[in-house]
């Protein structure tokens, strides 16, 4: 079945329907989900869902553009929370130069302080990094070296992906692969192994084609790992297992950990 590695089912675009759309999730062919934190208010809605859907496992980080909330009292509690069964990863955390709601240096602090805590916590990282290439690429190298990670949301050169995967890493394929226009993209699917590609939605946001500019859920991974077999020349049968396969080594799940 379909693994996302990464959605964000706390957001509150999901408040009128969550129930109901997750419990459709297991008859739309997916079977795994990993909800990503974006920020310290999201902790806790997201260990609620771990613990209602057997099918969903969480992961706690703070999002580039919210680590201005963090301090040592919340950065100690994101600890604790590593511990439980469910949480399988520390995310999302990174670099954002796009929106630049926070500076530069407090986003590197900590980031390079989330990569720590995932490194003695011998957890796997979710890197979100928009228009940081050259600083991204730098602290992984420096703090991350064999640690677990997947680059989500992929944005960057298939050169810089080949370097990613040479350290270790996952790229994140989500929606945009959908996208006409998303050619850098197109080339990194194209030449990065399948077993260095796990497919995401992001959702709400990013939604493939057909149905870009709404808001996006898990059912609509299908499109996404269609247009991956396609790049690649693969069946979508075999995408889909692969990319399975792949998740489930990033974060460390063996096969019985999907829904029961």
């Amino acid at each position: 079945m379909i693994f996302d590695t990464h959605a964000h089912y706390d957001d509150e675009q999901f408040d009128t329907d969550r129930n109901e759309l997750l419990a459709s999730m297991e008859a739309g062919g997916v079977g795994t989900i990993v909800n990503a934190a974006s920020t310290v208010g999201s902790w806790d809605k997201i260990l609620m869902l771990t613990e209602k859907y057997p099918f969903l496992y969480g992961a706690v980080g703070v999002h580039p553009d919210e680590v201005g909330e963090l301090d040592e009292d919340s950065f100690q509690r994101m600890g604790e929370l590593l511990e439980r069964e469910k949480i399988v990863a520390v995310g999302e955390i990174g670099l954002d130069y796009y929106w630049d709601k926070e500076g530069h240096d407090i986003q590197k602090e900590w980031f390079v302080r989330q990569l720590e805590l995932a490194a003695e916590k011998e957890m796997p990282v979710i890197i979100h990094s928009r228009e940081a290439a050259a600083d991204t690429m730098e602290i992984m190298k420096r703090h991350a070296g064999g640690m677990r990670a997947v680059i989500h949301c992929y944005s960057y050169s298939a050169e810089m992906a080949a370097d990613y995967v040479k350290m270790g890493f996952f790229i994140g394929v989500g929606g945009v692969v959908t996208f006409k226009n998303a050619i850098k993209l197109k080339q990194t699917v194209e030449v990065t192994p399948i077993e260095n590609i796990v497919l995401e939605t992001d959702c709400p946001y990013l939604a493939p084609v057909p149905f870009r500019g709404k808001r996006n859920s898990s059912l609509n991974l299908p499109y996404i790992a269609q247009a991956v077999a396609e790049i690649k020349g693969m069946a979508l049968e075999e995408v889909i297992e692969k990319t399975e396969e792949n998740a489930r080594r990033l974060y460390g799940m063996g096969r019985s950990a999907g829904p029961i």
